[in-house]
């Protein structure tokens, strides 16, 4: 199970905008942000979030280099198809398109985008009986 994850951005506005539509298909309501003067992170923060407090965050968090690989989860295909259509409509580039990974289990549904900064962004559906788009 995941709390957050976070990840490093090298322009927040831009991976702030992805992250805004990319998400909105798993019904991400809200977006905390933070500057450097209400936090010891330089530059900004910002955290998105489905239900309470935010469970992923970006920004110039010192300390974090290289790739990050999140999967976060879906209930159902339709929404790993909308993930993936919103995420390249929103500059990410594909890494895997919206389909079944038979090789982690026989219902198993994914789709992978990189964001901005290259970081392997993964929804997955793992319900038993996922029901096709």
């Amino acid at each position: 199970m995941i709390d957050r994850v976070g990840a490093p951005v090298s322009d927040i506005p831009r991976s702030r905008a992805f992250f805004a539509a990319a998400l909105a298909p798993l019904g991400c309501s809200g977006i905390m942000e933070f500057g450097p003067d209400a936090t010891d992170m330089d530059p900004a923060a910002a955290g998105f979030w489905r239900d309470g407090e935010p469970d992923l965050w970006i920004g110039g968090e010192e300390g974090l280099t290289g790739v990050l690989h999140v999967a976060l989860s879906a209930s159902d295909r339709a929404t790993v198809e909308a993930f993936h259509a919103a995420a390249l409509a929103a500059g990410g580039r594909d890494n895997g398109g919206p389909g079944l990974r038979p090789h982690d289990h026989s219902s198993c549904s994914a789709a992978f985008v990189r964001d901005p900064e290259g970081h392997n962004i993964e929804l997955v559906c793992h319900a038993p009986a996922c029901p096709p788009v």
